[in-house]
């Protein structure tokens, strides 16, 4: 099968003998990602959102699923919209006199079903041959442990038919296509502002973070009360937009952070997010942070950056414990809990300026599948707050302004007095399960993928 492909299967075997309760999560949640790929809608343009949804982003196309229809056709809508709009943002090769029309103009060709634009392609590759018996269970194990493996081009084919989006926007009620336009028309307009403009002060930082992700928390909020689902708090606008911070599925806080060397080494052009006022204190330029000989400040900056983020946990907190509608609530603090979880993972961690930081695949499998009630969202909190913590090195220049916005958020959890009503997944004690039942699972899984091929 070759020398990768052969590394891969070893690695996937490892993590499963690791981490053996991972197993049946992850089994529930390809069921539910194949169930969720049969359920697709006939109507082309639905069925292209749909599809695409599911080729963007596996995980929120499967949280998706737990909203009712109307709501849910609004929010993928939504979500392949801002993804559209992003992706114009991102592409460092549309010249800027091209690209600022198209940013501030997106909110009408939303409107007009025959509008595309053709952006680069991301180039797909894939380690397995599904004509092999044992290929199609190899390329399961990628799919599930690692989704980014084997891109699929698919944000080109996001643009080149965006013409489905649009007609699909023009079926939703009107409740939910001015609430569309109207965060994509502030988006559009503060991106094209910081295309023009460095991310210099930390005032700056969060007027970026506010229009390129606050307002998908405003916009959420709009599309939740346009359903009659949910009541707005008086200060939902506040709390909406720290959602929108921290949330999983956009240029998050969170996604700024774990993605800097992506958008460091982008061609042809680098992306800067992080603001000067911080990454200032510890080199000359942010692409310095990326050297070996620069880690330990690199690490510093790192980890003011993640407390930086901390900030928005109450407001998180406070908001998903406001809400009604237990399909909206599971919407929303499943990506909340893998927005912690990944702070966790990359605070101290010099891997960000290496490589991908992620959660592992099994792990966001158990947070889909445990998340329910507010007690498992203060749980998981809790949890990775509490493994965040451990990794505080009393030398670092921000470690006390990090441990004390970490025990508020502690302190909020366990003030609660749920705490002991969740199963944890960060601290599970499923490990010591028979891994010789882990591996009877897999032959039987070799075994039908063989016979399947055949």
């Amino acid at each position: 099968m070759g020398r990768r492909r052969a590394l891969f299967l070893m690695g996937s075997l490892g993590t499963f003998l690791r981490y053996p309760d991972d197993v049946y999560p992850l089994l529930k949640m390809k069921r539910a990602i194949e169930k969720a790929e049969k359920q697709i809608p006939p109507e082309p343009h639905w069925g292209f959102c749909y599809s695409m949804l599911h080729k963007v982003s596996r995980s929120f196309s499967l949280v998706i699923q737990q909203l009712g229809t109307d709501l849910r056709n609004a929010v993928c809508v939504f979500y392949l919209v801002l993804r559209a709009l992003d992706t114009v943002e991102d592409d460092t090769s549309i010249p800027t006199d091209e690209k600022l029309p198209i940013l501030i103009a997106f909110h009408r060709h939303i409107y007009d079903t025959d509008w595309h634009y053709s952006c680069k392609s991301e180039e797909s590759f894939n380690l397995f041959d599904l004509s092999h018996p044992f290929g199609i269970l190899l390329c399961d194990l990628q799919i599930l442990l690692n989704p980014t493996l084997g891109g699929t081009k698919e944000y080109k084919v996001l643009m080149d038919q965006f013409h489905h989006v649009a007609a699909a926007f023009l079926e939703l009620e009107k409740g939910y296509q001015e609430a569309i336009e109207e965060i994509t028309k502030r988006m559009g307009a503060g991106m094209a502002k910081f295309i023009c403009q460095e991310v210099e002060t930390v005032d700056d930082y969060d007027e970026y973070c506010h229009y390129v992700a606050g307002l998908v928390g405003l916009g959420l909020s709009k599309l939740f009360l346009a359903s009659g689902s949910e009541v707005l708090l008086p200060d939902w606008e506040q709390i909406s937009n720290s959602m929108g911070y921290f949330f999983r599925y956009n240029n998050s806080k969170t996604n700024i952070i774990r993605d800097y060397l992506e958008d460091i080494n982008e061609i042809p052009k680098s992306r800067m997010f992080w603001p000067r006022k911080i990454w200032g204190k510890y080199a000359d330029k942010l692409e310095d942070l990326k050297y070996e000989e620069n880690s330990t400040k690199a690490v510093h900056c790192l980890n003011e950056m993640v407390t930086n983020a901390l900030t928005h946990i109450e407001d998180c907190l406070k908001y998903m414990a406001a809400l009604r509608d237990p399909s909206i609530f599971r919407f929303c603090a499943i990506p909340q809990i893998m927005a912690i979880g990944t702070l966790a993972l990359c605070y101290n961690n010099v891997q960000v300026f290496r490589g991908v930081v992620k959660l592992r695949r099994g792990l966001t499998a158990k947070v889909i599948d445990r998340t329910k009630t507010m007690a498992d969202v203060y749980g998981a909190f809790h949890d990775f707050s509490c493994m965040l913590k451990t990794k505080v090195d009393k030398n670092d220049p921000n470690a006390s302004m990090t441990l004390n916005r970490l025990e508020a958020v502690q302190k909020v959890c366990r003030d609660t007095g749920v705490l002991h009503k969740r199963k944890s997944y960060i601290n599970d004690k499923g490990r010591s399960y028979n891994v010789y039942i882990v591996m009877l699972v897999i032959l039987l899984a070799i075994v039908f993928a063989y016979l399947r091929a055949n």
